[in-house]
Order: C-alpha cells, then structure tokens, then sequence
C-alpha cells in the first residue's frame, strides 16, 4: 500500500464575469448592482449554522437578491424554488483577519436550479454549474478570495427545484478542490507524518481488511481493522462486533488514483474528516512510524507525544 493519498486534477472553475442566460432576466452583476441600491432583502438562519428558504417569497416580476447570514464553521443551505440570487455570508464566530481559512462547499444529492459562484467586488467566478454533479464536485478556495453568489437559472418549472449545498471552513491551505486537501499519492515525509500525527482527526492503527474501488465517484473505500484508536472527532471507528477479535471497524476514503491496494502488516492511519466522510492522510507502516518517532524523540524534534507500542 501507499504511504498516503492526496486527490488531485479536480476541474478548476471558469471565469465567467458576465454568465450567458438563455432565457429572460438580468445578468449576475445586475443582481449584485440591486443590492448595492438596497433592494436585497435579508434572512437569518434560524440556527445561524443553516439556512433554509424558497424563492417563491419573491413577487413574480421581481428578480430580487437575497441576504444569508452564516456564523458556523459548517453547515448547510437550502434554496427551495430557486429564483433571483442569494449572497451567502459566512461570518464563523471563529474568523480572525489574520487566521487563514479555507472554505469548501459539497452540492447536495440532486441540487439542481441554479449556479454557484465565488463573487469579489463584483467579480464572479464559477464554481458549480447547475446540474453539473459531476464525481468529487466539492470546491475550495481562500476565504479571503470572496463570498458565495447563487443564482437561480431561467427555468420553465421551479416546482421541483431545490438548489442545496454543504459548505465547510478549515484552516488547512486551500486547493481547487476538497481532494487537493488530502496528503499526496506518494509515501509522506518524516515531517509529513509527525505533523499528521499531531494535527489529524483520526490517528489510528491496523490492518486493511478490503479495499472497494467506485470509479463512478474517482474514489476508493478502505475498510480498516484497528487495534488502537489514538484519537477521533467522529465516530468514524466503531467497536467490533462480538465475536470478530475486538478492536475497531471502520472505513477511510482516497482517490481513485492513487491505486490503494491491501497490503500485510500494520500501518498508522492518519486523515480529516470533511461533510462527514473520513479521507486518508499519511499512513506510514507502523513499524517505520515508531522508528521515526524514536529518532525525532531522541533529538527533541516531536512537535507532540503519543504512545507508540
């Protein structure tokens, strides 16, 4: 097996100032022009995490823009019967100007009825195209790069159009997508790993029980057998059921790409977690982890301690 993964070549958005409608209603930098003039309107998420609303609040003739106010590091936006825009504001209670964050968002299953833009001063960039749910559609870009503009498409029938998406901040540096987030599909550094250890958010160690390829989605699941759970955030391992040794099941994703296959022995299986899923990390042979570990200690050069037997 490879010493670790990293997702890479998802598709960078295009710049579109100024987006091709193909049927009647103003153009993005109108709707954005509205706002500036004080026509938008403002919600409140009523858990300030998600926000959930519908368009048929608007008057027909009218293409107004609406304001979503956000101050959680995650959560989720509905938009049902899409039309005009929203401007999504994403204030964390955790921002400070000069901590970096990276923002991700993950389209819901079946969103459809508008597209999805980064906007700065009036620049518009294209992150999801409507109905364009393409494998690992999961954009990232800087927080300080811009906001999020949704804007409903002409459609002859909103009835059973919802536009809905995941968003996600961390303070990992930003990639064109949630993949380019991952380590890369080459074995991680000495640094890499004690750094993995220290910062990820699941550090476990074991054995691969399967590894299931999906080339519908460009990602592999590896099944785990774990024997120590050194840290999680989420329940991502649970307890074996009785009669199956003990220890730990639980599963990690990775590229496609990157060609995981089962391999003997024991490894240490770092990784974060994002919209839920777990996605691998540095994942070193365990036998040459506790040898890195071992000289860094000797030197004084382990940025944290944990157990290695």
């Amino acid at each position: 097996m490879r010493g670790a993964t990293r997702a890479a070549g998802g598709r960078a958005g295009q710049l579109w100032p100024r987006p091709p409608a193909p049927g009647p209603g103003p153009p993005p930098l109108l709707l954005l022009l509205a706002v500036l003039l004080g026509g938008a309107g403002a919600q409140y998420s009523s858990d300030l995490c998600s926000w959930k609303g519908s368009g048929l609040t608007h008057e027909a003739h009218r293409k107004e823009v609406e304001q979503v106010y956000l101050r959680c590091a995650a959560g989720t936006v509905e938009w049902m019967y899409p039309t005009g825009a929203l401007i999504v504001n994403l204030r964390p209670n955790t921002f400070s100007p000069s901590r970096h964050l990276t923002l991700c968002i993950k389209p819901l299953r079946g969103s459809s009825g508008a597209n999805i833009y980064l906007e700065k001063t009036g620049e518009l960039k294209l992150l999801v195209r409507d109905g364009d749910l393409g494998p690992g559609q999961a954009p990232c870009f800087g927080f300080e790069q811009g906001g999020l503009f949704v804007e409903a498409t002409p459609q002859q029938d909103i009835s059973r159009r919802t536009t809905g998406f995941q968003y996600e901040l961390t303070g990992r540096r930003a990639g064109p997508d949630l993949h380019a987030l991952s380590a890369p599909c080459r074995p991680c550094s000495h640094t890499e790993v004690l750094l993995a250890v220290c910062t990820s958010d699941f550090v476990v160690r074991g054995s691969i029980q399967k590894v299931i390829h999906e080339p519908e989605r460009q990602e592999s699941a590896i099944h785990l057998n774990v024997s120590r759970l050194y840290r999680q955030k989420s329940r991502v391992f649970r307890p074996a059921p009785e009669g199956e040794g003990g220890g730990w099941r639980g599963r990690v994703s990775t590229l496609l790409e990157c060609g995981v296959r089962p391999g003997h022995g024991e490894f240490l299986f770092t990784g974060h977690m994002h919209f839920g899923e777990a996605w691998l990390g540095c994942a070193p042979r365990f036998k040459d982890f506790q040898r890195m570990y071992r000289d860094a200690e000797e030197r004084g050069m382990n940025p944290c301690e944990m157990g290695t037997e």
